[in-house]
């Protein structure tokens, strides 16, 4: 029986500290599915279906590992996928509080799906894609913070 874990974010944009994340799950897990979701609170820079083409090319070669998207309660999504676990990234302690509150809400709507709280490498925990497209915004530089394919993503974007 294949260990699959659902790795949920907006993803706007992918960062080296996701592909950090999902490498290492990977070690943990057969399969890791990279779910892509809408953001109702947030006003995403790319499309879905742009940040599902950059997190294709951004993890080729990666085996067990393969997107997605979902639009519906997190957990009815990896019960539908068989998934045994959700893998949550926290960076600092104030994503504690609420990545918390997510898994006790998630285990009570079904307590078959685990979480599982993985940090990234120390190069990563000050990184966020907020942070990341404040930097693109003004020019700054992105090496050694996304995939490559995202960097000229983000210039294009921001005509930089």
């Amino acid at each position: 029986m294949n260990k699959i874990a659902i790795y949920p974010g907006t993803f706007d944009p992918l960062t080296n500290g996701h592909i950090d994340l999902i490498q290492r799950s990977l070690l943990i897990f057969d399969k890791v599915i990279i779910a892509v979701a809408p953001s109702s609170k947030k006003q995403p820079l790319f499309s879905t279906e742009e940040r599902i083409q950059l997190i294709e090319e951004s993890i080729h070669g990666f085996d067990g590992a393969t997107v997605d998207t979902f639009s519906s309660l997190l957990v009815n999504y990896a019960k539908s996928r068989s998934s045994v676990a959700i893998i949550r990234g926290l960076r600092a302690i104030s994503d504690f509080e609420y990545e918390l509150q997510m898994a006790l809400m998630n285990r009570r709507l079904d307590s078959t799906v685990e979480t599982v709280f993985m940090m990234p490498s120390e190069e990563y925990t000050f990184l966020s894609s907020s942070l990341v497209k404040e930097v693109a915004s003004f020019g700054g530089a992105l090496q050694g913070l996304v995939p490559e394919s995202v960097e000229m993503a983000l210039k294009k974007k921001f005509n930089t």
